[in-house]
């Protein structure tokens, strides 16, 4: 445990938990926060209260007996706090919710440890402690490692790696208490102080630096999603379909495209609200999810018209397709705040040609929806196949 003769560190410290509160109340100031970020915002204002204590106890402002074991207690609660709100980003509420009781047996432990003994077992039941949560918060930013950014990964393995120094202290007060080898104590206590200043910037320019990466992530989605549908709008449609745009020159399997446009979709929208309308969409483009295998591709082009790409499919599969889903859309009514909507939707089908672009290609699509709905809506057509060679020659 740091030598509470020597307040530099810890005040350090408290001043560094201090200024990271201070940034958090002016970073997105007014804005509702999401539970992580409150969660983290509380686990460094309980973690600076208690290392203020442990400053105020070194120099004796306030009594050791009341301001070390309330210190250790409130810091050990900060630390756990911060676990649950890396698991809250981590999406594993469950496991925040495990931090509130851990951190309550925490306390309670330590504090039976410091009333047996006020300086051995307290060492040790504290930087064990303290080294478990923030391995804990190392576990929680390693969650999906094959996915995560290399800031994160470097922050995991920097904090698991320094919440065993912190820990390590305490194994040795209790194994060796004359150091091992070159390891002195005084060495350790060091390291160990050097590991908690570390393990503040970390959690705290890393937890910052994480949430600028993450909107900047959320940003480059947006720019690809339809938000109302949650699935692809028109520029990230076309980077699905630029390799296989590419593959349709090579021989080999045909790549099928498909066009719908919910008919009426104007009235829903007229008669029932945006919000409505954002219902219908959201439900229409289930349905065909529902139809669709994992390497399909549907995607919200405009209004309510819809592309959906089917790889390695030729014309009649893509019809077959595209008659299931418009039979989903048919039977099933969309229920709404204000009414249940019934909806159908006209479909065209097309294969890529190794000379189309994209604008003919949705073109040639287009036409065949919009024959589909001059012959009455509700209905697939098939745009007309590309003329073969001998064709062409007695065309000519």
């Amino acid at each position: 445990m740091l030598n509470l003769d020597s307040t530099t560190m810890v005040l350090v410290l408290a001043l560094g938990n201090l200024t990271l509160c201070s940034l958090l109340f002016f970073f997105d100031f007014g804005a509702a926060r999401a539970p992580a970020l409150a969660g983290w915002g509380l686990s460094r204002q309980v973690q600076a209260g208690a290392w203020v204590l442990l400053a105020l106890g070194g120099a004796r402002v306030v009594p050791e007996p009341l301001a070390l074991p309330a210190g250790w207690a409130l810091l050990i609660g900060g630390v756990a706090l911060e676990a649950g709100a890396f698991w809250e980003a981590a999406k594993r509420p469950g496991w925040r919710r495990a931090m509130v009781p851990l951190a309550v047996v925490a306390v309670g432990v330590f504090l039976v440890c410091y009333l047996i003994d006020d300086i051995g077992l307290r060492n040790l039941a504290a930087l064990l402690l303290l080294g478990g949560f923030y391995l804990l918060a190392a576990a929680a930013q390693a969650q999906g490692w094959r996915g995560l950014g290399m800031l994160q990964r470097v922050l995991a393995i920097v904090t698991a790696l320094l919440a065993l120094v912190v820990a390590a202290r305490g194994i040795l007060v209790l194994v060796t208490p004359d150091g091992w080898r070159w390891l002195s104590h005084e060495l350790l206590r060091q390291l160990s102080s050097a590991a908690l200043y570390v393990l503040m910037l970390a959690g705290g320019f890393g937890w910052l630096l994480l949430a600028r990466e993450r909107l900047q992530a959320e940003v480059a989605r947006l720019e690809t999603v339809d938000t109302a549908t949650d699935v692809p709008n028109r520029r990230g449609f076309f980077a699905a379909l630029a390799p296989w745009m590419a593959l349709a020159r090579r021989p080999g399997l045909p790549t099928a495209l498909l066009v719908l446009d919910l008919d009426n979709f104007k009235r829903v929208n007229d008669g029932y609200g945006h919000p409505a309308g954002d219902v219908v969409l959201r439900h229409v483009a289930a349905l065909c999810k529902r139809q669709l295998r994992d390497s399909d591709q549907i995607a919200r082009l405009v209004g309510g018209e819809f592309a959906i790409l089917l790889p390695r499919t030729g014309m009649p599969e893509a019809a077959l397709v595209a008659e299931r889903m418009r039979a989903a859309i048919e039977t099933t009514p969309v229920k709404t705040e204000r009414a249940m909507i019934s909806m159908t939707a006209s479909f065209g089908v097309t294969t890529i040609r190794a000379d189309d672009s994209n604008v003919a290609l949705l073109q040639r699509a287009g036409e065949a929806m919009h024959a589909a709905k001059a012959a009455g809506r509700n209905r697939v057509v098939q745009a007309a196949e590309a003329a073969g060679p001998d064709e062409g020659a007695a065309a000519t």
